[in-house]
């Protein structure tokens, strides 16, 4: 995440974050902390996994103190082990204990995304196809989520509504039929945008691809309903595998040879990884 996304796109939820936990004052630390007083605390990681989000840590600090500075042993993407040191932090010590939440909650849940997503994805490994997320992501908190992902090996589907055409079921009822859709798909949206169409049997698999749809989503078909889906396309149109898909159950998928597999998990149901600020003291 470069310096303009964080700024142009990141900073002002950052700020929402901090408001929601400091509507008016922090009571706590402004009660034990009359003055400011130079700090440093450590960060720790209390669990093995990949870490994700460490510029935004940072960026709470900074938003609240701009001479907060910070020193990190280590980077988005590397793997982490349990007890190990990934930065010190240093600045006014009422600033280290009145972000701390924000920071840890949005360093937590990043990387236990990049986490959840690098164990998915070395499921792949050995295949041709990419793993992509959905738009099942926590509200305000897209910009985040999608960052992690890719950090833990993964790719971005659409970001937003406005990112491209997909046709789902509702879309298609919308529009009376596959065919209707994609066609009006195609001549309301501009040439340089794919339009990918969900389908659910055989029947609308046939149907899209004679339609002139770039990409079938095949959502919640067995694994033989897959393979004749993938049969009938041949190569007419990208592929793309979906529906309930986790760690779990992935391996069913990985030998049918689709382009993409989409799992709304990496985003809506990994866990967040354990981190810790602690050993805070002046200096």
């Amino acid at each position: 995440m470069n310096q303009i996304t964080m700024t142009l796109q990141a900073d002002h939820l950052i700020l929402e974050a901090l408001r929601e936990d400091i509507s008016s004052e922090d009571v706590t630390t402004n009660a034990v902390m009359k003055e400011a007083v130079p700090g440093q605390v450590e960060l720790i990681c209390k669990q093995d996994g990949i870490i994700a989000g460490l510029q935004v840590f940072c960026r709470v600090f900074e938003l609240l103190d701009a001479d907060v500075q910070a020193e990190l042993f280590c980077k988005d993407g590397d793997e982490v082990k349990k007890g190990q040191l990934m930065g010190v932090i240093k600045g006014d010590i009422r600033v280290l204990l009145s972000g701390e939440r924000v920071a840890l909650n949005y360093l937590q849940r990043m990387s236990g995304i990049a986490t959840y997503t690098h164990s998915v994805a070395k499921l792949l490994e050995e295949s041709n196809t990419r793993l992509l997320d959905t738009r099942k992501t926590t509200p305000n908190m897209r910009i985040f989520e999608k960052y992690a992902v890719r950090v833990g090996g993964g790719y971005n589907h659409r970001y937003n509504l406005s990112d491209g055409v997909l046709l789902k079921d509702n879309h298609i009822g919308a529009a009376g039929s596959v065919t209707k859709a994609v066609q009006m798909a195609k001549d309301y949206a501009p040439f340089v945008r794919k339009i990918e169409v969900e389908v659910e049997n055989l029947d609308m698999v046939r149907e899209a691809v004679e339609a002139g749809a770039d990409i079938i989503m095949l959502d919640n078909m067995t694994p033989e309903e897959m393979k004749e889906a993938i049969r009938i396309i041949d190569g007419r149109a990208q592929t793309e595998c979906s529906g309930n898909v986790t760690k779990e159950n992935i391996s069913r998928l990985t030998a049918l040879g689709v382009d993409f597999i989409s799992s709304g998990a990496l985003t809506h149901s990994a866990p967040i990884l354990d981190i810790s600020m602690k050993n805070l003291h002046a200096i």
